[in-house]
This record gives C-alpha cells, sequence and structure tokens, in this order.
C-alpha cells in the first residue's frame, strides 16, 4: 500500500512541480492551458516511469515464486490506478480548486436551500 501510495505521490509532485514552473513561463496564459501544457510535457516521463515498473512486475509475475504472485499483481493494478489518478484525477481536481468551482457548486446547492426556507 504504501508503495502505491508513494508512487502516485512522487507523480503528482512531477506534474505539480511543472505546473508551477509553466505558470512563471506563461505569464497572460489560462491557468487550464498551462496544466493542460504541464501534463503534456511530463506524460512521457510518467508513462516510461510506469511502463518499466510494470514489466519489472510483469517479469516478477511470471518468474517469481507462488508466493508472491498475488502480491505483484495487486502491486500491478495499484501502479496503473496510481497512475491515472496522479496525471488525470489530480491536475483536474487542482483546477476545479483555483477556478473555486467547489464552492460556487456548495454555494448554489446549499445556498438556494436556505433562500428557500427563509
Amino acid at each position: 500500500m504504501l508503495t502505491v501510495i508513494g508512487f502516485s505521490v512522487h507523480d503528482t509532485i512531477v506534474v505539480f512541480d511543472r505546473i508551477r514552473e509553466n505558470l512563471g513561463r506563461m505569464r497572460g496564459v489560462s491557468f487550464e492551458t498551462v496544466v493542460n501544457h504541464s501534463i503534456l510535457q511530463t506524460l512521457d516521463r510518467s508513462i516510461n516511469t510506469v511502463l518499466t515498473v510494470l514489466f519489472t512486475l510483469a517479469a516478477l509475475t511470471l518468474f517469481g515464486g507462488i508466493t508472491i504472485r498475488h502480491f505483484v499483481v495487486t502491486l500491478f493494478v495499484g501502479i496503473i490506478s496510481g497512475m491515472y489518478s496522479s496525471i488525470f484525477n489530480a491536475a483536474a481536481v487542482l483546477v476545479v480548486w483555483e477556478n473555486d468551482e467547489i464552492g460556487r457548486f456548495f454555494r448554489r446547492v446549499f445556498g438556494g436551500r436556505r433562500a428557500a426556507a427563509a
């Protein structure tokens, strides 16, 4: 569990660091465009890293013992889901957070109920 979380957090940090660097370079560009550009820049690196780990895990699954097979398959699934969440979900949540869309959602949902009750 810690391996998968660590791998996912590391990928998220790499993407967020690239976003931070590109915010300084791409002044005057919308935040969504900067995030998209940053994801595209780090996508090759992230995919190569994950593929290297997955090839290693595949070798362990094929040539390792039966006692380690369930652990390796669990890591396999965890690494894939961690890569997906760190690249696609974390960046989308950052854009939603930066645009204050969460606050607008809660104000729309709960603000309308308070006004109707009063």
